[in-house]
């Protein structure tokens, strides 16, 4: 019972460390990817839509407990991405499905980004022009890049790390 707990959580301690650690040279435009996807996509994929849920949930408070700002939340868009991410089913197609991955991912940081951007916009709306937010578009832009890029491969090592891992279990 403890191997099998320690195998299937102790992912939960890497989204901290790389969230922590954010590496430069991977970045573009002082954007970095976004990491949590890189986890939930394979993991919702495997376990379906209500483990995704669970997996998301957790991702964003771990995420959320790291930030410094406790006014806006992570946690919808990891529990939305959760929930579709276990919707989709695995192919057989192995050049196809590292091209899905980083698209899926291009989506899924899309909609986390434009999730978290909603919360900035309307606590601050009647502070400010709009005008004053159209940088954001630049950082989530930059992010849903990256995420995409680095997608397949991570997503793919990650697949496999979590497909042997059930197997074993």
């Amino acid at each position: 019972m403890n191997k099998f707990f320690f195998k299937k959580w102790s992912i939960f301690i890497f989204v901290p460390i790389i969230f922590l650690w954010h590496p430069n040279w991977l970045g573009f435009l002082g954007v970095q990817p976004y990491w949590p996807l890189f986890w939930l996509l394979p993991w919702s994929m495997i376990n379906g839509s209500i483990n995704g849920i669970i997996f998301g949930l957790f991702l964003g408070l771990i995420l959320d407990s790291l930030t410094i700002d406790n006014n806006f939340t992570q946690i919808p868009g990891l529990i939305l991405c959760g929930f579709l991410f276990g919707r989709i089913k695995l192919q057989s197609d192995i050049l196809v499905e590292h091209f899905r991955y980083g698209l899926i991912c291009c989506f899924g940081s899309f909609l986390c980004g434009m999730l978290y951007f909603l919360q900035i916009l309307f606590k601050n709306f009647s502070d400010s022009f709009f005008l004053l937010f159209i940088p954001s578009f630049q950082n989530i832009l930059a992010e849903v890049f990256l995420t995409g890029f680095f997608a397949p491969l991570i997503c793919s090592q990650l697949l496999r790390m979590f497909r042997v891992s059930r197997k074993k279990v």
